[in-house]
């Protein structure tokens, strides 16, 4: 029988940039994007507009592809289950080209990182430096043994909230400001709200997380249960933004808050009535509007918390961004 093709080198390139999972790379956008708000500092300067794209490539194709490059490395025994198509599953990428990837972006984040606190300089240099090194270490501990964090939802979700939500958020006020007493506040929501949608995005892995002897959220409780623990997570995120853009005077901000917790409401209820069904209005959104952001599943649990996710993150990051923003606005116009 003939011998199967070698891939060539534009599709070994195609298979490295998939291990980086570009579409992971938006997720830290939003919260870096927040934090350059809150600051109020930015300036519309080529020196400025450098060190931003510096600190998107520094977590975002760097930070973030290191997490899922390594991930994939670790996991090559799950992903045989859940995501054979995968590059080293799916045999485009050797074990040890996968390695080289994860090494390689490492090397490039710690770089980035001590180019960025050596510009800033001071604490918030220090600041930034920190961040970077905790998520990248983090992002190893998540899927490397022996503690490997993803084998426990207790500390899984928590360890993608810190390094997607938090530290992101941190770094991001840090570049151009010291840190707001706002953006601890802000970071901390975009946390528990990073907890509470990686929660639901264990449901594509079910079987194998069961077959691998993880404990997510959905194996230990199942599907219905653990949407409601979500939802409630997702909720007091929206309660306490709520209540911070009325303590803050943001009364246009505060309107947004309390309308998305509502529409989220009732979208929740119908999909703990209905886990495997619930919203299936939002369907074509998702399949034609967002189908190759953000994935699709065999599991309809899944599926549900897809269209979910479209409609949650809309209204969150919506109300999050316009209190980032007015909150730099204060500090501009009291630097002014």
């Amino acid at each position: 029988m003939p011998s199967a093709a070698r891939p060539g080198f534009s599709d070994k390139m195609r298979a490295h940039l998939e291990l980086l999972d570009p579409v992971t790379w938006i997720s830290c956008f939003p919260c870096l994007a927040g934090g350059v708000m809150v600051s109020g500092a930015m300036k519309p300067t080529l020196h400025d507009y450098f060190l931003l794209f510096a600190i998107f490539l520094m977590f975002g194709p760097l930070g973030t592809g290191f997490s899922q490059s390594v991930n994939d490395y670790f996991d090559l025994e799950l992903d045989r289950v859940n995501e054979p198509t995968r590059p080293i599953p799916s045999g485009r990428l050797t074990e040890k080209e996968g390695l080289l990837n994860s090494i390689v972006v490492l090397l490039l984040a710690i770089a980035s990182g001590i180019f960025i606190s050596l510009e800033i300089g001071g604490l918030r240099g220090m600041v930034i430096l920190v961040s970077i090194l905790s998520a990248l270490v983090v992002a190893y501990i998540y899927s490397a043994p022996p503690l490997k964090l993803k084998k426990n939802i207790l500390t899984s979700a928590p360890a993608v909230g810190f390094s997607y939500g938090f530290v992101t958020f941190i770094s991001a006020n840090a570049l151009f400001s010291d840190i707001r007493p706002e953006a601890i506040w802000l970071a901390s929501l975009n946390f528990l709200m990073a907890v509470a949608l990686i929660i639901l995005n264990d449901f594509k892995s079910a079987a194998g997380d069961r077959k691998g002897g993880l404990k997510s959220l959905t194996v230990m409780i199942g599907a219905r249960n653990t949407f409601l623990v979500s939802f409630l997570i997702v909720d007091l995120v929206f309660g306490v933004l709520a209540y911070l853009s009325y303590t803050w005077g943001f009364s246009v901000p505060l309107v947004l808050v309390l309308v998305g917790l509502l529409i989220n409401i009732v979208l929740q209820v119908q999909i703990l009535i209905d886990p495997k069904g619930g919203i299936s209005f939002v369907n074509n959104a998702v399949n034609d509007g967002f189908g190759n952001a953000i994935g699709h599943s065999e599991v309809q649990e899944h599926n549900a918390f897809l269209r979910f996710q479209v409609i949650n993150n809309i209204l969150f990051l919506v109300s999050f961004l316009f209190v980032a923003g007015m909150v730099g606005v204060q500090y501009l116009e009291a630097a002014g």
